[in-house]
């Protein structure tokens, strides 16, 4: 045996020693673990499990078909959430704004409706769906006068949260009606999914590239009357320091039956009414951006693709008012029978192209390129 042998077969047996620590760890779900190891009947056991491990390896958890009513919060860094298929295994939980603040560590009802919350680096999630199956249409039904009605009737499905950046959603479904996916956090693609809702059911200031997905508007219970908007895909805070908000690429905006034509808006400028020094009012700062990109739509979508949404003016009335005119929306490549449009005065003209986003998407983060 030569010296150069001998010195390497202690560093050989140490690197073979090593290696199990570096593979990832895997968890399963299932509605029966049986005498399975590392198998749990709730999501969030498994989350929190993997949350006691604090080294650096991702952990894989993955969840078999089945039915799971849960509220799950992922906060550990490198999770891979992997379900049998949106088709097969499904999360839902039925919270809403209007009694949801005790979720929220700020008391705030919209995100702590989330049915799935994810508030960590590096998460994929992937093969299920997620939904929120808060009876919107029950409430959406009754009169205005009526009690019983709930008017913070916003329930998410995903929340990005304030410390979310690199999440992937690929081969999911996101359902809800009112505010279905809330992007308040970082960077997120989500990739060959459809994501459903009727009430600015994507929104925030998050920077998310939506990919070769579905966005499917869903009906309303109240007769909306002629000419009247039914309902908003987007409505992006975005701040004006970052150059990317909603961007929908390459994917088709249908509708359910029953969703009339020349009703619906690509998106409308949401200013979050926020605390300043002087007062409390519509951050004049969130001026959102979202794109569209070769994307098809379908006749539900208004002539006018985009429209103005109301604020919290100084006085604390909701009578400030947003016009798409200086937002910063942008659209290119439309097909289909919602593509044609009326010209309302939309000029801005700096968003990115597809490959300047990714750009800006990507760095340290391989994903958000083209797949």
């Amino acid at each position: 045996m030569s010296r150069r042998t001998a010195r390497l077969i202690p560093f050989l047996a140490a690197l073979a020693f090593a290696a199990p620590a570096m593979a990832d760890t895997h968890y399963t779900v299932s509605p029966s673990c049986g005498d399975q190891k590392h198998c749990f009947t709730r999501l969030q056991s498994a989350l929190d499990t993997a949350k006691a491990d604090t080294s650096d390896q991702w952990i894989t958890i993955k969840v078999a078909a089945g039915d799971y009513y849960e509220k799950v919060t992922i906060s550990r860094h490198k999770i891979r959430l992997i379900g049998a298929g949106p088709v097969h295994t499904r999360l839902h939980y039925d919270a809403v704004a209007e009694t949801a603040g005790k979720y929220h560590r700020r008391n705030w009802g919209t995100p702590g409706s989330a049915t799935l919350t994810i508030n960590a680096d590096q998460v994929t999630v992937e093969g299920i769906t997620v939904e929120n199956t808060f009876d919107y249409l029950t409430n959406d039904a009754l009169p205005d006068a009526e009690p019983k009605k709930i008017s913070n009737s916003q329930g998410v499905a995903v929340l990005l949260d304030i410390d979310s950046d690199r999440v992937l959603i690929r081969d999911a479904a996101l359902i809800g009606y009112q505010d279905t996916l809330f992007a308040n956090g970082k960077r997120a693609v989500i990739r060959d999914s459809l994501i459903s809702g009727n009430i600015d059911f994507i929104f925030g200031n998050g920077q998310v590239l939506i990919e070769d997905s579905e966005i499917r508007t869903r009906n309303r219970a109240v007769a909306i009357a002629p000419g009247e908007f039914h309902s908003y895909l987007l409505a992006p805070s975005t701040p004006l320091s970052q150059p990317v908000g909603i961007v929908v690429y390459r994917s088709k905006l249908t509708r359910e039956a029953g969703v009339p034509d020349h009703s619906v808006a690509l998106g409308r400028p949401w200013h979050p009414t926020t605390t300043f020094a002087d007062g409390r009012y519509a951050d004049p700062y969130a001026v959102g951006q979202a794109s569209f990109i070769d994307c098809v739509m379908d006749a539900h979508i208004h002539p006018d693709h985009w429209t103005s949404m109301n604020g919290t003016a100084r006085d604390g009335t909701k009578t400030a008012i947003f016009h798409p005119q200086n937002s910063r929306f942008f659209e290119t490549g439309s097909t289909g029978p919602g593509a044609a449009h009326r010209d309302i005065g939309i000029t801005w003209k700096d968003a990115l192209d597809i490959k300047a986003v990714r750009r800006h998407l990507s760095p340290g983060w391989p994903e958000a390129s083209a797949p």
